[in-house]
């Protein structure tokens, strides 16, 4: 092959993947119920002017058939607008992304409902001032911590979706599973109380609240991975992903990560 020729067609290559359409991931923290300030109307206007090719949501397969479709009905926001959506625009695709079996996974493990018994079981102890003086700031910083979460989730889905609620719900998330676990640690009621999971074993709410803690993250990575594998798969495609608000922030931090010097592009909702 002539040599200028051969020039040619590797500037002709390098400049197609240079030009190459870019992928987008939108992620838009939800709430999963209909709420005035946030319902299946509102997400399904945001959308239209979105206009994504997939539309991912917080479910695993079981809840779609063979060709993606919802199995049920349900009255959660995303389903609902989703739906919606999908049957204006047929070729906008839904695919899940949770983690497979999440509550049987919980179920069976043992961290449910160590994690919601371990937590009732701080908030008796501190009523009845029995924690230490350190315990009881963790606690009280834990719970104040949801306050003004509450206030922005009454607002405009922007208030919920942007990085400074984003950080409120890191540092929330934080004390839920790193903080608390320094009084579950630290006292002998969470290693003496029990909990019997479904094959017979028991756990205690110390070990059933490090599982929790654990999952987590698992829960987050995978499901960040479940994204990127479906946006590798369809490049070049404009994809939304709808979670709870209060899992924006790990999976936005996941895929920043997992996304680095490939040709996807992470954006706002509010910015497209």
């Amino acid at each position: 092959m002539n040599k200028t020729i051969l020039i040619a067609l590797i500037l002709v290559t390098i400049i197609a993947c240079k030009t190459e359409k870019a992928a987008e991931i939108i992620v838009i923290g939800t709430l999963h119920r209909p709420e005035s300030n946030f319902n299946p109307e509102i997400l399904f206007n945001i959308l239209e002017d979105i206009q994504p090719d997939f539309i991912l949501e917080e479910l695993d397969s079981s809840f779609f058939t063979s060709n993606f479709r919802h199995k049920n009905v349900s009255n959660s926001n995303e389903r609902i607008a989703s739906e919606k959506y999908t049957e204006k625009y047929p070729i906008t695709q839904l695919r899940p992304y949770e983690f497979e079996g999440r509550n049987e996974y919980r179920i069976n493990s043992g961290s449910r409902p160590t994690d919601g018994l371990t937590t009732k079981l701080i908030d008796s102890l501190n009523r009845a001032d029995l924690l230490t003086e350190e315990e009881a700031k963790i606690h009280l910083k834990y719970k104040a911590l949801l306050e003004p979460l509450i206030v922005l989730a009454s607002k405009s889905p922007e208030n919920f979706n942007n990085p400074s609620t984003d950080s409120i719900c890191a540092e929330r998330q934080y004390y839920q599973y790193t903080m608390l676990s320094k009084i579950t640690n630290r006292r002998n009621e969470f290693a003496t109380r029990y909990h019997t999971k479904p094959n017979g074993e028991k756990i205690s709410y110390r070990d059933g609240y490090q599982l929790a803690g654990n999952f987590w993250d698992l829960r987050n990575q995978t499901m960040a991975k479940n994204i990127m594998r479906i946006s590798e798969q369809h490049p070049g495609k404009k994809i939304v992903v709808l979670c709870g608000f209060m899992h924006r922030y790990y999976i936005l931090s996941e895929l920043k990560k997992l996304t680095k010097d490939k040709n996807i592009s992470l954006k706002e909702f509010y910015n497209n």
